[in-house]
């Protein structure tokens, strides 16, 4: 997609070195950062919204109240230990997937490159059920599966793909391949467990926010704030990659090297939130185009991917705790509908005759 209009030229920030402190500039997008002050606006009339919203209605001056620590302490317990984590963790979560689309979107070159549909999403859930169904789960079992099972699907998908290099298309093919075979593993081993097991593994596999608190949310936190520096390291090469692999490779990128630190991280964000609330659909894969769109540009940033994926979570958690309250809805179901929605319209937009 061509941006309309003349783009602003970037702003190039430049500090010279001083002692042990090295010299460095940045170059900063005009159009990407005023995107990103908007989204950041965004986000936070939707918390706003989220820590106000439910059975016990709060005004916002009650929320802002209860946040500062004052209130009445009906309001701080349900601001404070109940809607706060839950939404705060739907933000995070949304980032983690929305980045992680990004991640993939980049590195095939492909808007269908996302963990969803090359198969990582459901690599996460397969090693979250094996431990359900085998050890009982338990939060920080069922997590470490997770991330071990989307790490072991990467590796695979890698392994198959690769030949002298990493082309996406193939990658995106092998990576349905196995995301088939998985789904199968998983039905398998669902029809063969306990009752009692089959239900808390369809529970979580549905991907739910219900009943999330601290104990989720500061763990999750942790380990974004060690991945997502080590990725957002790896965005300037990555912007180089998609002009191709022989010309990133001219420019002095190394190519094979960033491309697996890319994906080691995207794996393990997406392997970090089904971690935490379990497999939810299709943020990785709208979120990056949803951003590229807003920003008048074909290329994928990190930044506004997560922000919007953000967005996208946090407002199915609303919808799905009143869409049909008092009943609230698996946050997954929600997402596979705005999914669904991206498809519809991306099928109509590419059924119409150009010119």
């Amino acid at each position: 997609m061509r941006g309309n209009g003349t783009r602003r030229a970037p702003i190039v920030i430049r500090t010279a070195g001083r002692g042990a402190l090295p010299a460095f500039s940045v170059r900063v997008d005009v159009r990407t950062l005023a995107l990103c002050v908007l989204l950041v606006a965004v986000t936070g009339v939707f918390f706003l919204v989220a820590l106000s919203v439910g059975d016990y209605v709060l005004s916002p001056v009650d929320v802002l109240a209860a946040l500062g620590g004052g209130g009445t302490p009906q309001a701080r317990l349900v601001v404070g230990e109940w809607r706060l984590p839950r939404a705060l963790l739907a933000i995070v979560i949304g980032a983690a997937l929305g980045m992680s689309g990004a991640v993939f979107q980049s590195l095939t070159r492909n808007p269908l490159g996302s963990p969803d549909i090359i198969g990582f999403t459901t690599g996460a859930y397969t090693g979250g059920l094996v431990v359900i169904l085998i050890f009982g789960g338990g939060y920080l079992l069922t997590a470490i599966g997770a991330v071990a099972g989307g790490v072991v699907t990467a590796l695979l998908v890698y392994a198959l793909t690769y030949r002298g290099g990493i082309q996406g298309f193939r990658l995106i093919i092998i990576g349905i391949g196995v995301s088939a075979t998985l789904a199968s593993v998983n039905s398998w081993l669902s029809t063969r467990a306990d009752l009692d097991d089959a239900m808390q593994a369809a529970a979580w596999g549905s991907g739910s926010l219900n009943g999330v608190g601290y104990d989720q949310l500061w763990p999750v936190l942790g380990l974004l704030a060690v991945v997502c520096p080590v990725l957002l390291a790896q965005a300037p090469a990555l912007r180089q990659l998609e002009l191709g692999d022989d010309l990133a490779q001219a420019l002095g990128v190394r190519v094979e090297a960033v491309r697996l630190r890319a994906l080691l991280c995207g794996i393990l964000l997406v392997a970090i939130a089904t971690a935490a609330v379990g497999p939810v659909a299709f943020v990785a894969l709208v979120a990056p185009q949803i951003a590229a769109r807003l920003r008048g540009s074909s290329t994928i940033a990190l930044i506004p991917a997560g922000l919007t994926g953000g967005i996208i979570l946090l407002c199915s958690d609303i919808a799905a705790q009143r869409a049909f309250a008092p009943t609230q809805l698996p946050v997954g179901v929600m997402t596979v509908v705005v999914g669904g929605a991206y498809f519809v319209w991306l099928l109509i937009r590419q059924s119409r005759p150009t010119g």
